[in-house]
């Protein structure tokens, strides 16, 4: 077997430091280790977050609007700390030690946050007449949440890369087998948040907070586990330095060349002379006539080599300067995102809420819970997911002449179409809610004969966008 064939040739390393054995390391069977990991934290984290605006209304006593607000900052925590994560995996640490540090602050959080619903002392005193919370109590609950928020912040940016890492992108074989990891990966996740979503949020309402959170502690802990399992078979890509660094290097040498003219020919422009681009793990970029501005940092002035060597302040390469530019072209449409992700925090919350008041009886003896009812979105991804790829990409080639039907583009304005329409099939069940309530002067009761199934659609469309 030639040594070509025998290892990656993508630069990953064992966990020896060594060149990656092909046979020995990565594909599937690294690959199922990071998977379990995937599902078990998915199934911890929505196992605790789905039903938090309860916990903290019954537990805290914190009103509808609190207790929603708490949440969703909570939530938003929770997406702005992988920018965190993110950063020190590409620039110091690498993504392995990203992952199992993260994950560890993770664990503590999820235990602290058990304990709190659990141990006397720190959790809430309650009876027939509601439960009384101290100060002390509601900081320690916080910090628990705030420390599980960190340690999503270095699992989210990292576990999918991470597990794409186990599949050599210059060998074609395992470049399809890639494509099928995230679909593989995409599946483990909504198996998480289908058990979450209907068994921990019963469990949570009927048995009690102390088991509700102490198993998707457990789960956590599972997810630990299974991770530093596969360590042995693992491929470890090295730190290829901080994006934001080379970022901020193209706006000041653009900046301190703003007097320079941009040359017509493309190739008066710095570029290394290696086949390879000077960013560990990436490929270089081709040259855009776009945003032309930054091309002055590209651009070699007298003065861009201090003592022999090039400074990355003074002067970046074309591979550098067209990252920059691919960032602003995704503005606008990391900026259409910021509507998706507010419909999708209303699940976690008004939805909830709006479910607290309606007849949740499935039969004369079964209750379910109004947080259940996210597993509508999760079903709906999952029957989505076939009906789109089998049957919708194959009617709408026929007229786009895409490969994939509709471009992401497409998709994604598809999406937020979708989302629209969500909230206003909730608004619609809202404005029909409080006419009921107001028609048969139902303002006493706890639950009003409306079923909560009429909860459905809302849920369904927004799993389906």
């Amino acid at each position: 077997m030639s040594e070509d064939y025998m290892y990656a040739r993508d630069g990953t390393e064992d966990s020896h430091n060594n060149p990656a054995n092909k046979n020995k390391t990565g594909k599937w069977k690294a690959c199922r280790f990071i998977l379990g990991n995937e599902c078990c934290e998915r199934l911890a984290y929505y196992g605790m977050s789905t039903n938090l605006v309860n916990y903290l209304q019954i537990r805290l006593n914190q009103g509808n609007v609190i207790a929603s607000n708490n949440v969703t900052n909570w939530s938003g925590t929770c997406y702005i700390t992988p920018l965190i994560g993110a950063f020190l995996a590409d620039a110091y640490f690498g993504r392995y030690w990203i992952i199992a540090i993260f994950s560890i602050v993770y664990c503590v959080g999820m235990t602290l946050l058990t304990m709190t619903a659990s141990v006397e002392g720190l959790n809430p005193s309650c009876d027939e007449n509601g439960c009384d919370q101290t100060k002390s109590q509601v900081v320690v609950c916080f910090l628990a949440l705030y420390l599980i928020a960190l340690g999503t912040g270095g699992i989210k940016p990292c576990v999918s890369s991470f597990g794409a890492d186990q599949f050599d992108a210059n060998d074609e074989a395992e470049r399809k087998k890639k494509s099928s990891f995230f679909n593989w990966f995409y599946l483990s996740i909504n198996v998480g948040a289908l058990v979450a979503s209907s068994a921990l949020v019963w469990i949570q309402m009927n048995v009690g907070w102390g088991w509700g959170f102490g198993i998707p502690a457990v789960a956590m802990f599972i997810a630990v586990g299974s991770f530093f399992s596969g360590s042995r078979l693992y491929r470890f890509q090295k730190p290829g330095g901080s994006p934001i660094t080379r970022i901020f290097q193209v706006l000041v040498a653009s900046k301190r060349k703003s007097h320079v003219n941009v040359p017509h020919d493309r190739t008066l422009l710095y570029e290394t002379t290696d086949a390879e681009s000077n960013i560990k793990g990436s490929c270089k970029l081709e040259h855009s006539k776009t945003l032309r501005f930054f091309d002055k940092a590209a651009i070699e002035v007298e003065g861009d080599h201090v003592q022999g060597l090039i400074s990355p302040w003074k002067l970046c390469t074309v591979t550098q300067v067209e990252e920059l530019k691919s960032i602003i072209r995704l503005l606008l449409v990391w900026a259409s995102g910021i509507i998706f992700s507010t419909v999708y925090s209303q699940m976690s919350t008004m939805f909830v809420l709006q479910g607290n008041t309606m007849d949740q009886h499935m039969g004369p003896n079964f209750k379910i819970p109004s947080a259940s009812l996210s597993l509508f979105d999760t079903l709906s991804v999952i029957f989505w997911t076939p009906v789109y790829d089998r049957i919708i990409v194959q009617i709408a080639r026929k007229y786009t002449g895409h490969e994939r039907g509709f471009t992401q583009l497409q998709r994604m304005g598809i999406g937020l179409v979708l989302s629209t329409i969500a909230m206003i099939v909730a608004g619609i069940l809202e404005v029909i809610r409080l006419n009921y309530v107001r028609r048969h002067n139902y303002y006493d009761l706890e639950y009003i004969p409306m079923s909560i199934f009429w909860q459905v659609p809302q849920y369904f469309i927004v799993g389906c966008a």
